[in-house]
């Protein structure tokens, strides 16, 4: 799949299926078992149909030219597979991840103008709380960036939630905070106590606010929801296991 991609960036495939397996779904091009980045078979486990379904609609949604921003499903699958079935690698991301704690975005509150303020209130407050009396953990909000972090306890116990993740989890908790810049919102998003478009929206409180004040700058604020949406969803849908 990889190879003949690269090499024409044009669909050389003609269907799209999936391959229900004694270890799980592959999705097929051509009854040829999609392949990751790294040649390993793209192979998701039983229960997670709904990916293996969002997959095949990436692959047959794709029309002269293939466009890898538009396989979000697929990448992160893939970076699962690929990537995040390694101990060493978990413990890296599992480090990357906890850095966002100190400069996560839902922590830093501005006091100005007005309806951010309100906003700030409305999307981000819910979440810290959600995050206090589910993990037993002080979050501390501050009002500026500068030389400030969060309780080593937090960080401590927050780490061995995400160090418990299986490889799909970490994947969707990885993107989600990458996308969101908060460790917060994609790991409330992860435990599926946001929807998206509960975690978009508070992801884009300062955008938010700047429309409401200015205005919507076509092709940039418009493009940005959507992308935001795209990815979340990707995280989201990959840990939806159906039974």
């Amino acid at each position: 799949m990889r190879e003949g991609a690269e090499a024409t960036l044009k669909r050389f495939w003609k269907t799209v299926g999936i391959d229900i397996r004694d270890n799980g779904i592959a999705v097929t091009l051509d009854k040829r078992a999609l392949k990751t980045p790294s040649g390993n078979t793209l192979l998701l486990p039983k229960g997670k149909r709904l990916a293996a379904t969002v997959i095949a609609n990436e692959w047959e949604n794709q029309e002269k030219f293939l466009k890898q921003h538009a396989l979000p499903m697929t990448s992160i699958a893939a970076r699962a597979i690929d990537a995040l079935q390694d101990e060493e690698t978990r413990k890296q991301v599992q480090a990357t991840l906890l850095n966002y704690l100190d400069t996560d975005t839902i922590c830093f509150h501005h006091d100005d103008p007005p309806p951010l303020v309100e906003l700030q209130q409305k999307r981000w407050e819910p979440i810290l709380e959600w995050v206090k009396a589910t993990y037993g953990v002080e979050v501390k909000v501050f009002d500026s960036i500068l030389l400030h972090s969060q309780p080593e306890q937090t960080k401590k116990v927050l780490g061995d939630v995400i160090g418990q993740m299986d490889p799909w989890e970490m994947a969707a908790m990885e993107r989600a905070t990458y996308v969101t810049k908060s460790f917060l919102i994609a790991l409330a998003l992860v435990k599926r106590h946001l929807t998206v478009e509960q975690a978009a929206a508070a992801a884009q409180v300062e955008v938010e606010s700047q429309i409401q004040r200015w205005g919507e700058v076509e092709d940039t604020h418009d493009v940005d929801f959507h992308d935001v949406r795209r990815e979340l969803g990707s995280s989201a849908c990959l840990v939806t296991n159906m039974v």
